[in-house]
């Protein structure tokens, strides 16, 4: 591989990182190593999905929403204790 090629290649390589890392940052890709949690966001603190009278993150107008949820830590979820119970993986009536 020549000078003008290996160049090529590190600014393709650097372009897709950085645009891996943007769709990152802009919330349309969420990490591996999270998973939804429902009823455990506070009011306007939801990701996205806030259910029925709601557009999407930070919307939700209920503590606690079981329709909401909020991305936490993979493997916590259920371990999250809120006044109105557990997390859920599942949404919650």
């Amino acid at each position: 591989m020549n000078k003008t090629q290996t160049s090529i290649a590190a600014a393709a390589l650097l372009a897709l990182v950085g645009g891996a890392a943007f769709a990152a940052e802009d919330g349309k890709m969420a990490p591996a190593s999270t998973e939804k949690c429902y009823g455990v966001a506070k009011a306007g603190q939801n990701d996205c999905k806030a259910g029925p009278g709601t557009t999407c993150a930070g919307t939700s107008k209920v503590d606690y929403d079981g329709k909401a949820f909020k991305e936490v830590a993979k493997g916590s979820c259920v371990t999250i204790k809120t006044p109105k119970g557990m997390g859920s993986l599942t949404p919650k009536a």
